[in-house]
């Protein structure tokens, strides 16, 4: 006879509904106004790429914040930009700094949002992660799985890279969007897909490690502030 009970406890994943819960409010769809077009996201009709996604963080350990990080390649040519909250709330954004060596841009922004809490530790290889981004431009959501390698570089993406790798599902418009943790906590931003055909995600997907955006920070946010 074969039982099942055996399975009650673990039905349940490590990451998931809580994980969401602790992070989701730090997260921002970026919608950005290219040149030739006249409305957020690319001028494109709702869920299409291009979009992008931020995360607001907390200088001077403050919870409460305007400062966003993104990806640098989802606002580097816009005109405008335009990022909405959890709670649906749009609000125009600002590029603060731009760090094109590491695809990292600092926004600012009138809203005031919830910042991330960030994990300083590297991650483990096999440890549960999740991704939140807003896919295709239809709005943030999450998909999760492990850390499948740390410390990637020469990827070819960016001049310094320190990628986490990850096969939790990533797609076009998560660019700037949040790894975290199952705890929720940031361990890294969302980067780049590697796919030799077609931008679908494949397994094997990029977010700049914690350490990068320090460095990042440090050199591109006045003297003083800390992430």
């Amino acid at each position: 006879m074969i039982s099942l009970g055996v399975f009650g406890g673990a039905a349940n994943a490590e990451h998931g509904t809580k994980t969401w819960a602790k992070a989701q409010k730090s997260l921002v769809a970026v919608n950005p106004v290219w040149p030739g077009y006249d409305r957020p996201g690319f001028g494109a009709p709702p869920g299409t790429a291009p979009a992008g996604t931020g995360v607001y963080f907390s200088i001077n350990s403050a919870p409460d914040t305007v400062f966003i990080l993104t990806a640098a390649h989802v606002v580097a040519q816009a005109k405008s930009i335009e990022i909405v909250d959890f709670s649906g709330k749009p609000s125009p954004a600002y590029l603060h700094a731009i760090d094109w060596r590491r695809d990292i841009a600092i926004l600012k922004t009138d809203l005031i949002g919830t910042g991330i809490i960030v994990n300083n530790d590297r991650p483990l290889i096999g440890s549960h992660v999740c991704a939140l981004g807003n896919s295709f431009g239809l709005g943030t959501g999450i998909s999760c799985g492990i850390v499948s390698a740390v410390g990637r570089s020469n990827i070819g993406f960016n001049e310094i890279e320190d990628f986490i790798q990850t096969d939790a599902a990533v797609n076009p418009g998560m660019s700037g969007g949040a790894l975290v943790d199952s705890d929720g906590r940031l361990i890294g931003l969302i980067g780049g897909i590697f796919t030799k055909e077609a931008d679908i995600d494949a397994g094997v997907n990029f977010a700049i490690s914690v350490p990068l955006l320090r460095q990042s920070l440090a050199e591109h946010l006045t003297a003083g502030v800390r992430f």
